[in-house]
């Protein structure tokens, strides 16, 4: 293989709250068939699944999802939907590693449900951007009135998106590279 045709290989997550939009997300910027671990909602998990806001929901993620989008010749990202339901957060760690960062979802309608994804990817020290979905029918919250309500670190972007078209994710996503690679190149100067 002649080394002017490698490609470097990004692993991204997507993370968030149930129903925020990962697997959207993941399924609009993928120019590959994304691989999903959807199974349909039951009456079992009925007591367990908070559908508030998100009452059409019929199916949920219940490993990850997976993508791959070429941003750029010789630069691609593979996309890892994260399950956004509390019992499958252990399969978090294991997607994280090796990660350069990470998308956090969050909808207006239901922020607090994104605090988990935010405290892990914080304490990890892994970069991340909050990408706003706009839902219908939501509240008009700007950028600056999400990252206080998160208490976000400062510098850490919040961005609006729309998680079902394809140029909405792809900005998300070169906010999130420039955002990592701004946060690695520092680290990398901090410890010279």
């Amino acid at each position: 293989m002649d080394p002017a045709d490698s490609v470097l290989a990004l692993k991204i997550l997507v993370a968030g709250g149930f129903g925020v939009g990962k697997t959207t997300l993941v399924g609009a910027v993928s120019e590959i068939r994304p691989l999903r671990t959807e199974e349909r909602l039951t009456e079992a998990g009925r007591e367990v699944d908070d559908l508030d806001g998100v009452e059409r929901k019929t199916t949920t993620t219940v490993a990850m999802d997976f993508g791959r989008i070429t941003i750029r010749e010789g630069l691609a990202l593979y996309l890892f939907g994260t399950p956004g339901q509390d019992r499958f957060w252990f399969l978090w760690d294991e997607l994280a590693q090796g990660a350069l960062g990470a998308v956090v979802l969050a909808d207006t309608r239901r922020l607090t449900d994104c605090f988990p994804a935010v405290d892990f990817f914080e304490h990890r020290s892994i970069p991340f951007v909050v990408a706003v979905n706009r839902f219908a029918g939501t509240s008009e919250y700007g950028p600056e009135e999400v990252a206080r309500a998160l208490d976000l670190d400062p510098g850490t972007p919040v961005v609006l998106c729309d998680a079902r078209q394809r140029a909405s994710g792809k900005e998300v996503l070169i906010s999130l590279v420039e955002h990592a690679g701004r946060v690695h190149a520092a680290r990398l100067l901090a410890e010279v």
